[in-house]
């Protein structure tokens, strides 16, 4: 029996009424409706329950999805997802360069001043590198407890962590009690990597290449959502992504794609696609930022938004080469509303991060705080993106190395701090070769025109996009 993951309404309704009670509805009513009719509760970690429900709790679910559209929220004022509500919660009165008008088409872009300084392509080659790296430290531990993470690494002689993952060493029993992430333990454990295997945290970005080549900067959310038709398997697609692109096969057009019974919109998957965004703003945060609302709109709302808008600002301000990893957080956090949840964790985060010398007590206390998040949720996993990058000062092994260790969502946690801390050395021969060596240059993906590509070349693609638009005049 076919099981398809994060489509199944009497999954989704269990995480929906997850998700109303975090964004600030009121789902008891309907909550006890459905555990009264026998249904189950979200799956924990799995992406599906094993068994197909009845069609009497299929029909519920899908009824009782709908009713939990409708709620408000009081939250509501404080989390707007439309980009001019955005822009006002944080001070602004004119929109951004390039922003979509009412039509979905976003009118010309004002003319720069003066060229914006744009990264080179030796930076960007870091950037990705940095972000295949933390991604492949991350993948074995994907989906494990933060103590197994530990016990883990300890048993290998890698804690604190300092390279990648490995089986050699580690007792059988523990290996049976937390096995690695099925999917990743053949292509990513110290052993066995062979070049960068296949991730939706690499795959995005190469998708958002081929999206400014087809429709630069201005593109819409709706050339997000045909781009993904015509290139993106759905069964390379998780979580809000999967559920946005059964929406669009439905006839649901976007920005309601995000919204129609899409418990994850508030997940990590519009952050991972924000470094292109980043990337080919430099020295832009605000336009950046922008950009990533465009993209991120066809598949989440609030908070899962405003996690690609800061990671897209904090990239476009660690792109100039000009400020260093605090100076470009404290500039992610200008582009999302300031009464957010989101602004709140990463705030916490980064204070924690200053306070105390040992990361793990800081781990430990962000798992406390946000205990009742879903491990895929972008929230605590942004606040750990900014607690590893400030606690490590932007150095790239402890970055990414923090990143992982605080588990969650390890392999997109750890892309996105190798990202940004490699775009911060300026140059790959900075990131040490034991983490790069193993890459081979070499990036496998089902993207089409992009299976085998070097990262030198995915450089020099992003740089020829990002010199176009930092030099116009």
């Amino acid at each position: 029996m076919l099981r398809l993951t994060w489509v199944q309404p009497e999954d989704l309704l269990g995480h929906e009424l997850r998700q109303a009670t975090e964004d600030g509805r009121e789902p008891w009513a309907i909550a006890a409706r459905w555990k009264a009719a026998g249904g189950p509760e979200a799956p924990d970690r799995a992406g599906s329950s094993p068994h197909r429900a009845s069609r009497y709790l299929r029909q519920l679910a899908e009824d009782l999805l709908d009713e939990l559209a409708d709620l408000p929220s009081r939250f509501g004022e404080d989390e707007p997802t439309d980009w001019h509500e955005i822009l006002l919660s944080c001070g602004g009165s004119r929109p951004a360069a390039g922003r979509v008008g009412a039509g979905g088409t976003p009118p010309t872009p004002g003319r720069a001043t003066h060229p914006r300084p744009a990264p080179t392509q030796a930076a960007l080659e870091a950037a990705w590198l940095g972000r295949a790296t933390g991604c492949l430290l991350g993948k074995p531990v994907e989906k494990l407890p933060l103590d197994a993470i530990r016990q883990l690494a300890r048993a290998a002689g890698n804690w604190p962590l300092t390279t990648y993952f490995t089986a050699q060493g580690v007792p059988q029993t523990l290996l049976t009690d937390h096995p690695w992430n099925r999917r990743s333990a053949t292509t990513s454990l110290a052993e066995n990597i062979d070049g960068m295997p296949e991730d939706d945290d690499l795959n995005y970005p190469l998708l958002n290449l081929l999206l400014l080549q087809r429709h630069g900067p201005r593109f819409t959310p709706t050339d997000v959502a045909k781009l993904w038709l015509d290139e993106l398997p759905p069964g390379r697609t998780f979580t809000a992504e999967r559920v946005a692109f059964r929406n669009l096969l439905s006839g649901i057009e976007p920005p309601h794609t995000a919204r129609h019974r899409n418990p994850f919109r508030e997940w990590i998957g519009a952050l991972i696609r924000a470094d292109v965004h980043g990337w080919t703003n430099p020295g832009a945060p605000e336009a950046a930022a922008e950009q990533a609302h465009r993209d991120a709109t066809l598949t989440h709302t609030a908070n899962g938004v405003y996690a690609a808008m800061f990671t897209a600002a904090t990239i476009a301000t660690a792109a100039t080469g000009a400020h260093d990893v605090h100076a470009c957080l404290r500039a992610g956090l200008t582009v999302i509303p300031p009464r957010s949840r989101l602004t709140k964790a990463v705030t916490h985060a980064i204070q924690l991060a200053q306070t105390h010398p040992d990361f793990d007590t800081v781990v430990d206390e962000l798992h406390t705080t946000h205990k009742d998040l879903h491990w895929v949720h972008a929230i605590p996993n942004a606040a750990l993106i900014a607690a590893a990058l400030t606690h490590a000062d932007g150095d790239f092994t402890g970055s990414i190395c923090r990143a992982v260790s605080g588990g969650w969502d390890t392999d997109s946690n750890g892309a996105t701090a190798g990202s940004i801390a490699g775009l911060l050395t300026g140059d790959p021969t900075a990131l040490p070769a034991r983490w790069t060596a193993p890459l081979k240059n070499r990036l496998a993906t089902s993207v089409t025109g992009f299976d085998g590509i070097g990262f030198d070349d995915l450089a020099h693609l992003t740089w020829s996009l990002t010199h176009r638009e930092a030099s116009r005049p």
